[in-house]
């Protein structure tokens, strides 16, 4: 709703993340006159697209709650989604001569659009780099709405070892945004025997490259596209590939990959661990495993935020948040961007952001308390009547949704082209889980002629490189 206040507030405002979320945020929030610094611990921008070759420093399984190492990227990692649907509404993700030039590039292409994006808005010198937020808490709790103001304490990272030495710094903020991601703290399953199982287990949090792995039996647990990525690139230096998974009920692409690599298997769910290093299924059978590598997912995490319990993470729900951003009895001056998965996440990102940006400054106002937690709870209801597991509750998969949220600030509607080539990907991976970043039908390459031309791609009126047909590509 618009507020009918006049004028316009400015407010200092703290981002806590220099990632795709936290850099729309940034723009939006100065956009719109509000003082910005955001706070990154890694030494440049990306969050999870600034690779980290070695996380040897890294507890194998994630248990540490601050973690030393943020990005989850592999090496030879290439994204799921075409580059085309990508990009933020107003900067597209171009193909550039000399750059990774393919439709699904490799995750450093991402990245150094990031970087273009920065330096084209210069959002530079809003950035801290090299810096921790150890502590994210409530100055005062006053009237809902009003007079509520945050104390954030960080520390400069010189090294990635923990330096206690170091001297806290203390800042007072109006408002906090929280853009960490949530592709960073491992989502670990119990299973009997992992705390005495002596051989190596690993999450997929620090897997890099597969040659650690050559001539090993690793059982992959988790099968996932991460697990079934993983699975067939360890498969090319392994002895035997056990692929763990819930339902031996595999799409066409799983099983031609099955079909093609002969020393992966396809297994279901681990009963328990031996420690003489044997992996017991739930079927009765049995393997004698080197590695355990888990490619279980992620959860939310927040170690640094004390809300007094009024925001809490409950099997990887984030809550109470309205329309997954807004806590409401302490909205708008605590807000999270980047929450919602399975949608396409730049331009939802930016409409977040620009919602924020506006709440803020008081163009625009949340609803009433009650309104915002009895829309919670109804979506919570949904959530339970669809059956979907606590854990999948940001689990967006929904163009109308977002759709939906864009409104909120009048953010346009994504692009037709941009969901048909989303959903042609999508039907390309479950047919051929190996090739469909590399082979697409006439459907697509009509797509991308529409995505070229539409203004998504002319707005800036840089000249866009198009692609090979898919008869004269080799």
């Amino acid at each position: 709703m618009v507020s009918d206040k006049p004028g316009i507030r400015s407010k200092h405002v703290c981002v806590i993340g220099a990632g795709p979320s936290g850099l729309v945020v940034a723009r939006e929030l100065r956009k719109e006159g509000h003082s910005v610094v955001v706070l990154e611990q890694n030494h440049d921008i990306g969050g999870q697209w600034l690779y980290e070759p070695d996380a040897e420093g890294e507890d194998p399984l994630g248990r540490d709650p601050f973690l030393k190492v943020h990005s989850s990227m592999y090496e030879s990692l290439r994204l799921l989604s075409a580059r085309e649907i990508m990009g933020f509404s107003d900067f597209p993700f171009l193909v550039k001569r000399d750059r990774d030039m393919r439709r699904f590039p490799g995750h450093r292409e991402v990245l150094l659009y990031l970087q273009d994006f920065v330096e084209w808005f210069g959002l530079r010198e809003l950035i801290r780099f090299n810096i921790r937020v150890e502590h994210v808490g409530m100055v005062d709790y006053g009237e809902f709405g009003k007079d509520l103001r945050w104390v954030v304490k960080s520390k400069e990272i010189i090294t990635k070892s923990d330096d206690d030495d170091e001297k806290m710094v203390e800042e007072v903020y109006d408002a906090v945004v929280v853009a960490t991601g949530h592709y960073s703290h491992p989502r670990m399953p119990s299973i009997k025997g992992m705390g005495t199982w002596k051989r190596k287990q690993f999450h997929s949090h620090i897997y890099r490259v597969p040659e650690p792995y050559r001539n090993e039996v690793v059982v992959v647990v988790g099968n996932s596209f991460s697990g079934q990525d993983i699975s067939m690139e360890i498969a090319g230096v392994a002895r035997e590939v056990h692929l763990s998974a819930k339902s031996l009920d595999i799409t066409e692409g799983l099983s031609k990959v099955l079909d093609k690599h002969h020393n992966l298997y396809l297994r279901p769910q681990i009963d328990s661990l031996e420690e003489d290093g044997t992996v017991l299924f739930v079927d009765g059978s049995s393997v004698i495993a080197d590695t355990i590598l888990y490619c279980t997912g992620y959860s939310y995490s927040f170690p640094f935020l004390d809300t007094k319990g009024i925001v809490v993470v409950d099997d990887d729900r984030v809550g109470p948040l309205y329309e997954h951003t807004f806590p409401p009895s302490l909205a708008p001056s605590l807000s999270f961007v980047g929450i919602p998965r399975k949608i396409i996440g730049f331009p939802f990102f930016e409409s977040q952001a620009i919602w924020i940006a506006q709440l803020l400054s008081g163009k625009r106002t949340l609803p009433p308390w009650n309104e915002m937690m009895q829309s919670i709870k109804d979506f919570y209801n949904s959530v339970d009547a669809a059956g979907l597991p606590k854990h999948n509750t940001h689990d967006i998969a929904n163009f109308e949704y977002c759709e939906r949220y864009g409104d909120h600030v009048d953010f346009p509607h994504l692009e037709e082209w941009r969901k048909e080539l989303c959903i042609s990907t999508l039907k390309n991976l479950v047919v051929n889980l190996e090739t469909f970043r590399d082979s697409w039908d006439e459907g697509d390459e009509k797509l991308l002629q529409e995505a070229f031309q539409s203004p998504h791609f002319t707005q800036l009126g840089s000249q866009v490189l198009t692609f090979q047909s898919q008869s004269e590509r080799p």
